[in-house]
């Protein structure tokens, strides 16, 4: 059975979809704040001529998501299914931003649960790269079940730490209660949060800049 790595998932308080063309304004208004962005290497995305490539990039991947509220349908984030691979039975989940008010909490562990569950109807094992500075990340991971496996290299080069979740550990405990039970009304604001994985390989930034959400 083929990987479906676009597909629609509907959550109690969010759904996924494919990435369209036509996302961009509204994508882009979540992550046009600088705050998004403030911990991460590639701290200009919030231009519009650096988002406008890592959009492109999405768009391209073929695994891109849209998040939205599933009460307003208004756009919250985005997320992506990378790098599948058959023989290994593993697919990477990252590139990961939600807005502000709802990141952390109910929101973020619904989204990774509702991926995660997509995933393992197709792969064993699920992989989280993060790069080596970015502690917050390395932490959100590790809080959703995540085991560090040591480093890993990309295509472009750049070396991140590996975490991963197997589908026999998620059958058997589904995410971490720490992270899944959080109060979901704590919010931050109107702005957006980065709570991303991973290095990228988009080559609008130079290499220290390549940090996949």
């Amino acid at each position: 059975m083929s990987f479906d790595l676009q597909p629609v998932l509907k959550g109690e308080k969010l759904s996924l979809r494919p990435l369209w063309a036509d996302d961009y304004d509204d994508l882009f208004a979540v992550a046009s704040d600088p705050l998004i962005w403030e911990q991460h290497p590639a701290s200009t995305r919030y231009t519009p001529a650096v988002f406008k490539t890592l959009f492109q990039e999405s768009m391209d991947s073929g695994g891109a998501l849209i998040v939205q509220d599933a009460q307003s349908q208004e756009v919250i984030g985005s997320s992506r299914y990378y790098g599948y691979d058959e023989g290994r039975s593993e697919v990477e989940i990252g590139w990961t931003f939600l807005a502000r008010s709802y990141w952390g909490g109910y929101y973020n562990a619904e989204m990774k649960r509702l991926m995660l569950e997509h995933a393992f109807q197709f792969v064993n094992n699920v992989v989280f790269l993060v790069g080596p500075q970015n502690i917050r990340s390395q932490r959100a991971v590790e809080k959703i079940g995540g085991v560090r496996g040591g480093s890993r290299v990309d295509g472009s080069g750049c070396e991140s730490i590996s975490f991963k979740i197997t589908s026999d550990f998620f059958r058997v405990n589904g995410l971490s209660q720490n992270h899944s039970q959080k109060d979901s009304s704590n919010k931050r604001g109107k702005y957006a949060k980065n709570i991303g994985f991973s290095c990228s390989s988009s080559k609008a930034y130079s290499a220290k800049d390549r940090t996949r959400i």
